[in-house]
């Protein structure tokens, strides 16, 4: 079948792998239209890595189908050999061949035509390696062999890239910055492409769409903006960010008191997972972000400071507050209070993120 030009470069449909007698992926359903970024991102062993490999080749099926630009890839009396589906696969350990140069690693999977080699160069500008082009691995860095794993997966120009925690052996520092650089290089050359991480910076930078996982479903496909501000479930607001679940009880139709104080939403206070309206007087769990808490000398509430990391421009106060319950708070680093001090607080939320009071 040809793909028209709306139709996914991606699409799982049900797509379920069973590892000895559990379900390690569970009747998941993703597409990825031309050109996109999408990241897989959740905690270890939800699943994340074996979609990725049923979508290559490297896992069977037990059920549903893939396909990869309208055609069926893997499914039920289908499986196509991962070096048939045409894609690129950037791995975890970069997988370089030591006794080729950087040049020649990039051209490995070509057919070595002038348009190959004309190919070849221009990525090796892209990644900035054009000057290293006769160098071999153990001579670069960490993340210059990265660019160069990227660039010998482009350069057979893939109809879907892959990638597994492809930042992982970087440090912590370097991740979010070439994450930035790989996301424009994607684009520059209208790649589409999935890729696994548990770094949720890491994917906040890169990805266009992030799925986040759990139990080998996915909880909530996003930007990271409404992953991040309108999660549609408490596993999501938990995972994705920092904050704390406290207590509160709804007041009025557009109000609600936890201990810090009162909270007033713009709009009558709703469910988020499914949008019901919160009765007055019924107890729900707020969540808080740590810049939903700011320090205020003048407010009567207070929190004793339990814990601080420095971030350098700001510290990451941990709270507690009468009741022991712990909130967290961003502050900016100035105001460098000890251990054991009470500090005021008082809030300042722009989202009003509710869920049904937990048992």
């Amino acid at each position: 079948m040809n793909p028209t030009t709306s139709s996914p470069v991606l699409s799982l449909d049900q797509v379920s792998h069973i590892y000895g007698e559990r379900a390690t992926v569970d009747g998941l359903s993703l597409a990825l239209p031309a050109g996109r970024i999408c990241c897989l991102l959740g905690p270890s062993g939800c699943g994340k890595t074996t979609v990725l490999r049923c979508i290559g080749g490297f896992e069977p099926l037990a059920g549903g189908d893939i396909r990869i630009a309208g055609e069926v890839v893997s499914g039920p009396g289908r499986h196509m050999p991962p070096e048939q589906r045409r894609i690129g696969m950037v791995f975890q350990d970069y997988a370089l061949f030591p006794h080729l140069d950087v040049q020649r690693n990039v051209a490995f999977g070509t057919r070595g035509s002038a348009d190959d080699r004309a190919r070849v160069d221009r990525l090796l500008d892209m990644v900035g390696l054009r000057t290293k082009a006769h160098r071999y691995p153990h001579e670069l860095s960490g993340g210059q062999q990265q660019r160069v794993a990227l660039a010998r997966a482009l350069a057979p120009q893939p109809r879907l890239l892959l990638m597994d925690e492809p930042f992982s052996n970087l440090d912590v520092e370097l991740r979010e910055q070439l994450a930035a650089e790989v996301r424009e290089i994607l684009k520059a050359t209208h790649t589409t492409a999935v890729f696994v991480t548990h770094d949720q910076n890491e994917a906040f930078a890169m990805a266009d769409e992030i799925a986040v996982m759990a139990e080998g479903r996915i909880q909530q496909i996003d930007s990271a903006y409404n992953l991040y501000h309108r999660p549609t479930s408490r596993f999501v607001a938990d995972f994705i960010g920092q904050g704390v679940f406290v207590r509160g009880t709804v007041v009025a139709d557009r109000q609600l008191a936890i201990e810090i104080g009162a909270v007033s939403a713009t709009d009558t206070i709703r469910y988020a997972p499914d949008g019901s309206e919160c009765r007055i007087g019924s107890e729900i769990d707020v969540l808080l972000r740590p810049d939903d808490v700011v320090h205020d000398d003048t407010s009567p509430a207070q929190g004793i400071v339990r814990h601080k990391a420095f971030r350098g421009a700001q510290i990451l106060y941990t709270l507690e507050l009468a009741s022991g319950t712990r909130v967290l708070s961003m502050v900016p680093s100035h105001h460098n209070h000890r251990i054991g001090e009470a500090i005021g607080i008082r809030l300042d939320m722009d989202h009003l993120i509710a869920f049904p009071a937990a048992a």
